[in-house]
């Protein structure tokens, strides 16, 4: 019998479950039997797996998180790393893998199959929706659900105390995050990785807002260019490890400061991450795990599965981790269009 891995790695989102489980359901039903890698491609490295039957999995469409496990592991930055997970694809007898993650786990499953020929299918998971070449992917729909409904309790205690509130959301190099958030909340501004902080321009539409309310929200990405950062941190894909900005309360005293408003803010974290899938991502997320499976049975490697209108296929590794989708300038007119907000594009933008 034919054997097929299965990883999960970068930050976990709603989701994982219900891809994992369709993607054991549906290579079963086409002859293979499948193993968990555990922790990402630590795992992989390690050689460290435990077999996926149907039955392990059938429960846990509604689960949150990953029973597998996951890390940033990065194996291109490890001593003997990538030859460890070459070596294990054979010890494991794996005839496929199919990784799930965002540009970095897929970055990694892209270099291997470029290099090696590795016999790779990924699967687009990040709630940042930060992959280009899919519509959207699993874990977003979740993580905004989450966060509305933090707006929401922010502006009804706001309300009653005459406040401005500040929400910081995740979202590291893509705003999709905070833009669908602060949308779908009324948020009276937005502020987004893709664009630098006009501090002066926010403070007077909160001010403006907060007269005509008694309450204004911001939304606000972790990772937004407020002129502050000094010395990074980063972590083994090279990106900057955001948990010590607290951007939420650095605008916070900013606006109060400025509007002479009493400000408050809270942050969401990785409340966003857990908790169980919405319809949106569980059926998302079924949809890629059974065509991954498909795509490992039809031989197409270096693939990733990709929602393109209402369709599911796969499109190059290479395509899809190339480039991060960022938010485009019509999004913000979108926002400029609800809020009055005047748009101070970083260049590039």
């Amino acid at each position: 019998m034919k054997r097929i891995g299965i990883l999960t790695g970068g930050g976990d989102c709603p989701g994982l479950n219900p891809a994992i489980r369709s993607v054991v359901l549906k290579a079963h039903s086409l002859g293979y039997e499948c193993l968990g890698i555990q922790e990402g491609w630590k795992g992989m490295i390690s050689g460290s797996a435990k077999p996926l039957k149907p039955e392990d999995v059938e429960p846990i469409i509604s689960w949150g998180g990953t029973i597998l496990g996951t890390s940033r592991t990065n194996p291109y930055k490890k001593e003997g790393g990538t030859q460890a997970v070459l070596e294990n694809f054979r010890k494991l007898s794996l005839d496929a893998l199919v990784a799930m993650g965002g540009e970095d786990t897929l970055g990694v499953a892209s270099k291997l199959f470029r290099e090696h020929n590795a016999r790779v299918v990924g699967v687009p998971k990040t709630m940042d929706n930060d992959l280009s070449a899919t519509d959207y992917t699993f874990g977003f729909d979740t993580a905004v659900t989450v966060a509305v409904d933090a707006a929401q309790r922010l502006l009804d205690t706001g309300r009653s105390h005459r406040r401005i509130m500040v929400l910081e959301v995740m979202g590291r190099h893509a705003g999709w995050v905070a833009l669908y958030t602060g949308i779908a909340a009324g948020a009276d501004y937005i502020c987004i990785p893709e664009r630098k902080v006009d501090v002066t321009d926010m403070t007077q539409r909160l001010k403006a807002a907060h007269g005509r309310k008694n309450v204004a929200l911001v939304v606000a990405s972790e990772a937004i260019d407020l002129g502050d950062v000094k010395e990074e941190k980063l972590d083994e894909f090279g990106h900057m490890i955001l948990k010590e900005r607290g951007v939420g309360e650095k605008l916070s005293e900013l606006i109060q400061k400025a509007t002479g408003i009493e400000t408050r803010a809270a942050v969401i974290g990785h409340i966003q991450r857990g908790g169980p899938p919405t319809l949106f991502d569980r059926i998302l997320a079924t949809r890629v795990g059974l065509r991954a499976a498909e795509l490992v049975h039809e031989g197409r490697f270096g693939q990733m599965v990709a929602l393109r209108g209402d369709q599911v296929d796969g499109v190059p590794l290479e395509e899809a981790t190339s480039k991060l989708k960022t938010v485009p300038r019509e999004w913000l007119d979108i926002v400029d269009a609800l809020t009055g907000t005047r748009v101070l594009a970083r260049a590039g933008a």
